[in-house]
């Protein structure tokens, strides 16, 4: 979420404006009342229970009545703020409102030391310390503006109402000071929004570099994916008629052909990485990306969450010229990019079968379910080393292991000149 550390530090603003008043409120009531003369008690608790109630209203409020600590609560949803709105998580007009309260609230109870007897008992440090706190914590969940005129208004009223009932000087002097004690929280809590946007700011640049990397790493995986296929298709087909190991009036040829063009068509990445590209560069795509975590683009574009492993590879099995026994079960459905990487491993393995094994038979075995896939593909043909297959080789590197490997599935392949070769596809949920 965009202003994620400007939103929590506006809310934790008005919380603890309300705790500070509430935890003080106690030792203030206690000085009040035990430092005013028995003859003076009745009307000092009178003005400390108006003072307790105010106050707990008050913070009550401020706990209350924050919307979501960064924009008022009307405009959430579309991340605009609303016409008249501010950015401190306040309701205009309202929060005024009872900013101002506030202030002639604290202002009227200091006039109660014409009634009370509080400067004839030096009991004034409790009206101090209501007007210094509120000043303080004012700070913390108003604009600069607004907390500036509360911190004058309050503090210099009641110097002129304290002044006026003939207090001395020494008490008017530690009234100034409440002004100073606002403006030095005014600044602390300027550095603490400061810090706070900062932070945003760098959240906002490393979300931005994840959603980068994302789709860098999506388009690096479907160039990888478009030009095994490309290899697996037509690039083999064009190859096996090149060095003469398929005649050009081969019966099977144009279906195989016609079969490499469609997938070629199908498997473009141009559309889904674009599609990708404007998600991962949004804050909603990439919440809505992480939500659809288990969907994956078929070939003509539309989303699946799943298919029938079994399906695909029996498609493949079907496109290859080679007698093949295929051993599964009806229908295996695991997720689609699962399905589209086993079928293509295996794919590539019958391919290797017709161009280098010697033999026109092969076995597929495939057993599994939604939480894991096996498969054979088993020949008896004149077999090879793989330890001996150059690094630069694609088919096996990147058409039969990569494919796995993007899929957090594995292939092993068993060979020997003479014996035969195996490869083995196996994949199980939680791996990728």
């Amino acid at each position: 979420m965009a202003q994620e550390a400007a939103r929590l530090l506006g809310r934790f603003g008005r919380r603890y404006a309300a705790v500070v008043r509430l935890v003080t409120l106690a030792p203030i009531v206690a000085i009040a009342l035990f430092r005013a003369a028995p003859e003076n008690l009745p009307r000092t608790a009178l003005a400390v229970t108006v003072a307790a109630a105010w106050t707990c209203g008050y913070a009550w409020w401020l706990a209350r009545d924050q919307g979501d600590g960064s924009w008022p609560a009307r405009g959430r949803g579309n991340g605009r703020r609303p016409a008249g709105g501010r950015g401190d998580g306040r309701r205009p007009g309202r929060s005024d409102g009872a900013v101002v309260l506030d202030v002639l609230v604290l202002v009227g109870l200091s006039a109660s030391v014409w009634w009370t007897g509080a400067l004839d008992d030096t009991n004034t440090g409790w009206l101090r310390l209501l007007v210094l706190f509120m000043c303080v914590t004012c700070q913390w969940h108003t604009p600069l503006p607004v907390g500036a005129a509360a911190a004058l208004a309050a503090g210099c009223g009641t110097v002129l109402v304290i002044a006026a009932a003939g207090a001395e000087s020494s008490v008017v002097r530690g009234l100034l000071w409440t002004p100073a004690a606002a403006a030095l929280s005014r600044v602390g809590w300027a550095l603490l929004r400061r810090a706070a946007r900062r932070a945003d700011l760098t959240a906002a640049e490393a979300a931005r570099a994840r959603g980068e990397s994302l789709v860098a790493a999506a388009v690096r995986a479907e160039e990888r994916e478009f030009a095994a296929s490309l290899h697996d298709t037509a690039a083999t087909t064009l190859l096996m008629v090149g060095i003469g190991q398929v005649r050009s009036d081969a019966g099977w040829l144009a279906a195989q052909a016609r079969r490499d063009l469609d997938r070629l068509h199908a498997g473009r990445p141009t559309t889904r990485t674009r599609r990708d590209l404007d998600r991962l560069h949004s804050g909603d795509g990439r919440e809505q990306a992480r939500a659809d975590g288990r969907k994956q683009a078929r070939p003509d574009g539309r989303e699946q969450a799943d298919a029938d492993v079994v399906a695909l590879v029996r498609a493949g099995v079907d496109g290859v010229p080679l007698t093949v026994e295929f051993d599964a079960p009806e229908e295996v459905r695991v997720p689609y990019a699962v399905a589209r990487a086993i079928a293509g491993a295996a794919g590539e393995a019958l391919t290797n079968v017709r161009r280098h094994a010697g033999t026109t038979r092969a076995t597929v075995r495939l057993r599994g379910d939604g939480r894991g896939v096996r498969l054979d593909v088993t020949d008896l043909g004149r077999g090879f080393a793989p330890e001996e297959v150059p690094a630069t080789r694609y088919g096996l590197r990147e058409s039969v292991r990569g494919r796995m490997a993007r899929v957090g599935g594995t292939a092993v392949i068993t060979s020997a000149p003479g014996e035969g070769t195996s490869v083995r596809l196996e994949w199980r949920a939680g791996d990728g």
